[in-house]
């Protein structure tokens, strides 16, 4: 007996998109974050903020999350309502200092691209993992998170845009995306400076520093270590893990499964592993295994990365 398979059809009706998980899902994560918003400041006046430490643990990791359904967004799969990946999207953005519409460009071409050493986005700009150091300071995430805020600084000041993955008749679209996002981010320093209120300090600026922490140990799992075939099969690693997990990440630990067929959105992912498992090449068994083997695979190669280009300071993810 035959068993399941990846037919044409069977993908066409994996690809059917739906409003309701989606919606489930970043309405869930919005509500924990807003939860937090109000439990922080409490425990802070009451005990300090040492005592909130531990909240804003909780807070940073589901704003760094945001970072899945702002990628599910980008393909235009997380919603039926095409509007509503628009605006889910540019709010994830604004939340985790991402520009929306700029992302969905560097993305395209790394799917384009997944793993050429010369076109993917995320090798190009890639942090440097050369030293131990550098090790250590690219998995704790701030270098990429200070790059990407220095980038969307810079196309909103001098109204350029060089990345080769930005076509010329995007790039006025890119210029003015990180001019309100800019301004946004001004209006709200400013505002907070003038009530002297540190509310957004402990609420969102230092957990989506720490929340960095859990977002780039996950993002090194996807590809590191994966080999640089053009097949999505063999150059992307498919993660299994825990249903908490999966939920803030939108089932994106099924990375082999979204690289090769990226129209199936992210809550039919589980069914098309079930068609595709035997065939992914990577596959790990807890990110507590695959997070130490990508270490040690950048403590291996690094010697053998490329010099960097004129982007290596530039970062989207």
């Amino acid at each position: 007996m035959a068993g399941p398979s990846a037919s044409p059809a069977a993908i066409r009706a994996l690809s059917v998109q739906n409003n309701a998980p989606a919606s489930l899902r970043i309405l869930s994560q919005l509500g924990l974050i807003a939860a937090m918003v109000v439990l922080i400041p409490m425990l802070v006046g009451a005990y300090g903020v040492l005592a909130a430490l531990p909240l804003m643990a909780i807070q940073g990791f589901c704003i760094a999350f945001l970072f899945t359904p702002l990628h599910e967004t980008a393909h235009k799969t997380a919603f039926r309502t095409r509007v509503l990946n628009t605006v889910v999207g540019q709010l994830c953005g604004v939340l985790i200092g991402l520009p929306y519409e700029y992302y969905r460009l560097f993305h395209w071409d790394h799917h384009r691209h997944t793993q050429n050493l010369e076109k993917d986005p995320e090798l190009i700009v890639g942090s440097p993992t050369d030293s131990l150091l550098r090790r250590i300071l690219s998995f704790t995430g701030l270098p990429q998170l200070g790059n990407r805020l220095l980038l969307m600084l810079h196309h909103a000041v001098t109204g350029k845009v060089t990345a080769p993955w930005v076509p010329e008749d995007k790039r006025s679209l890119i210029v003015w995306e990180a001019r309100a996002y800019t301004v946004l981010y001004v209006v709200l320093a400013a505002g907070s400076v003038a009530l002297a209120s540190p509310v957004l300090l402990w609420v969102w600026i230092v957990p989506v520093l720490i929340g960095q922490l859990f977002l780039r140990p996950y993002l090194y799992a996807e590809h590191t270590g994966c080999g640089h075939s053009s097949s999505a099969l063999e150059n992307t690693r498919t993660t299994y893990t825990n249903g908490i997990v999966r939920w803030f990440a939108w089932n994106m630990p099924y990375h082999a499964e979204h690289h090769a067929f990226p129209s199936v959105p992210f809550h039919a992912l589980p069914e098309l592993n079930r068609l595709i498992a035997t065939r992914i090449v990577h596959q790990g068994h807890g990110y507590r295994r695959v997070v130490p083997a990508a270490w040690r695979c950048l403590s291996e190669v690094s010697a053998e990365r490329p010099p960097a280009s004129s982007h290596s300071r530039q970062t989207a993810a």
